[in-house]
């Protein structure tokens, strides 16, 4: 008896821990805007030191600056400073079915060297995220849901630091897809949110730039 209850109580406390690990959702967007139409960012027309127009930083230190190597010269947004998960929403406009591309160079980090693509997003506790990770070498789907993370689905791929990648993010419907360098890393299904807006995101200790941001609705 002594056994099974003390069996119980730890089954119980996985089951608290575990319930602690996903947050509760905040829904806020149901269906994309009407007039949801393809955007892009290369931050080259953006004044240095600051945010583009109407980007919300939500954590972290974000600043456009100048890049010697960036896939479009002279400007990339840089994120610079240290946060549990950086980001910052890139607009307002709300989608749907979404794919976003964009090139990023991981700089450095002694934590993570991450850069992510952030979709879906309802606000700064509740969206979709695909990371890539040069010191992990991996490219993983996640759920941000009322401020905590979790894990959706891991994939393995050689992220390379100090070089310019692609990444892209495809949602349809309760599908989603990341990619690394035109290749499919990881897929998986999650029913969470159905439209949002997109955006930006590091971890950590993360110096991680970005450029070429395009956002198409729908797939291409």
């Amino acid at each position: 008896m002594l056994r099974r209850r003390r069996a119980l109580a730890v089954w119980l406390a996985l089951v608290i821990v575990a319930s602690g690990c996903e947050g509760k959702a905040t829904v806020a967007y149901q269906s994309p805007a009407a007039s949801a139409a393809s955007a892009s960012w290369a931050f080259d027309g953006d004044a240095a030191g600051g945010v583009p127009p109407g980007a919300e930083v939500f954590s972290g230190s974000w600043v456009v600056r100048a890049e010697a190597d960036t896939p479009s010269k002279p400007n990339a947004l840089c994120q610079v400073g240290s946060a549990e998960f950086p980001a910052v929403a890139l607009g307002t406009i709300v989608y749907g079915d979404v794919t976003v591309t964009l090139r990023f160079k991981p700089v450095s980090g002694k934590t993570d060297q991450a850069a992510g693509i952030i979709a879906r997003v309802q606000d700064k506790d509740n969206y979709y995220i695909l990371r890539a990770n040069a010191l992990e070498a991996n490219v993983n789907l996640y759920k941000y849901a009322g401020g905590q993370r979790s894990g959706i689905k891991d994939g393995g791929a050689k992220v390379v630091a100090g070089q310019w990648q692609e990444l892209r993010l495809e949602i349809v419907g309760d599908r989603l897809r990341g990619s690394l360098n035109g290749q499919l890393v990881v897929e998986a299904t999650d029913s969470t949110y159905k439209a949002g807006r997109v955006g930006l995101w590091t971890k950590a200790d993360s110096v991680t730039c970005f450029d070429d941001v395009v956002v198409t609705p729908g797939t291409k």
